[in-house]
């Protein structure tokens, strides 16, 4: 007789819920399955949806929950050099206070993952990464620190609730919650302060949207995390502040040109491929990858990049569409792809051949059997003005 235990159907695990689940579900929030975690991909809210979320963060003010993220600590005196062994950016020159966008590379110099580095003291580190990897990048960064001296490495994911503050307003706003001086704090630079009555909040001048903003990390409890949530969208109000979910981060980080691990990163794609050398520092030392990645650049460079992409006839490219030469020649891969709201076009970023990227040669996309024509156009394809 069959082992009924052996032969049961395996029981899907219960999807994670950040503090906020409860206060999203009561403004109707449309919640997806997002990397194990149950969370908001629009709000259907009057005059809502993805569409004018992404919009309120280009021209006003948005809130984003991204407690999903995870953050991992390192800390005591070899913390540094262990920084410096498994990211591709340069720690060392990091300040207190300071923070830097780098990855995670596998000795091949491909991606384990995205990350931003924190450096909270010169012994005291803070990595956040992607929520669908958390898990994975604690092993992993386990596995090449083992028996490394004077560090101790701990996973405080559980510990934040982290919310971002996007757009234009988003500085007027926030500067209403705190007596922390936010104008001191320059891009990719933090600082600690009391927020809407909340001590020790951390507030990093960061984002994922293109926009200036903020993201700010609280304890993860419920009413901590609700309290911080209501207060920053009553201080937006005037500002047409809206909450955003996943649809919209999307869509912003997609006009502003910026990565997304499993489209443009990924274990199969390596930096000189994903054009992120503005924050490869090949010069720092050893460190995972960077081997690879010099042997790479001694042959002469990557063979293919990623580009990208305006659609010139009617079409949507989307994730993982073909892309084609125009003499019919599959050529590459959409790795992201989608109306753009603000810039009122179809826009995409595709992986393809260096020597397509450097003759920016007009491409065909296959949308759903149609070859469409799309023009290559530098990245970003937004920029924010400057002030």
């Amino acid at each position: 007789m069959p082992d009924p235990v052996a032969t049961a159907p395996a029981v899907a695990a219960a999807l994670k819920k950040t503090a906020l689940n409860a206060t999203h579900r009561a403004l109707k929030a449309k919640m997806v399955d997002f990397g194990g975690w149950e969370m908001p991909v629009e709000y259907p809210c009057p005059g809502g949806g993805l569409i004018a979320e992404h919009l309120a963060v280009r021209t006003g003010a948005g809130l984003f929950d991204v407690s999903h993220m995870g953050e991992i600590q390192f800390r005591g005196p070899g913390a540094l050099a262990a920084v410096q062994h498994i990211t591709m950016n340069d720690a060392g020159k990091l300040q207190d206070g300071q923070a830097q966008y780098s990855a995670l590379l596998t000795p091949q110099g491909t991606f384990v993952d995205d990350i931003l580095v924190h450096r909270l003291g010169p012994n005291d580190y803070l990595l956040v990464v992607n929520a669908g990897t958390t898990g994975k990048d604690f092993a992993w960064i386990r596995q090449h620190l083992n028996g490394w001296p004077g560090i101790h490495i701990a996973d405080y994911s559980s510990y934040y609730s982290q919310l971002a503050l996007q757009g234009p307003r988003a500085l007027e706003t926030l500067s209403k919650l705190t007596k922390a001086d936010l104008g001191a704090i320059k891009n990719y630079w933090f600082t600690w302060g009391t927020v809407a009555g909340i001590p020790n909040t951390l507030i990093a001048r960061t984002g994922y949207s293109g926009e200036d903003g903020f993201e700010v990390y609280i304890p993860s409890d419920e009413p901590t995390t609700v309290k911080m949530w209501n207060a920053l969208l009553d201080a937006g109000a005037e500002f047409g502040i809206r909450p955003c979910g996943l649809g919209a981060r999307n869509t912003l980080r997609l006009e502003a040109g910026m990565s997304l691990y499993g489209h443009e990163i990924s274990e199969d794609i390596n930096v000189l491929e994903a054009g992120l050398t503005r924050w490869l520092k090949l010069d720092k030392g050893s460190f995972l990858g960077r081997d690879a990645l010099m042997a790479v650049q001694a042959q002469g460079g990557p063979k293919r990049r990623i580009i990208g992409l305006e659609m010139v006839e009617r079409g949507i490219a989307r994730d993982t569409y073909p892309v084609f030469s125009l003499s019919e020649e599959r050529i590459g891969v959409i790795t992201s792809g989608s109306p753009a709201p603000f810039l009122k076009s179809n826009i995409a970023m595709a992986l393809a051949p260096t020597a397509v990227a450097e003759s920016a040669s007009d491409v065909l996309v296959d949308v759903r059997g149609n070859r469409v024509r799309a023009r290559q156009v530098p990245l970003p394809f937004y920029k924010r003005p400057r002030k």
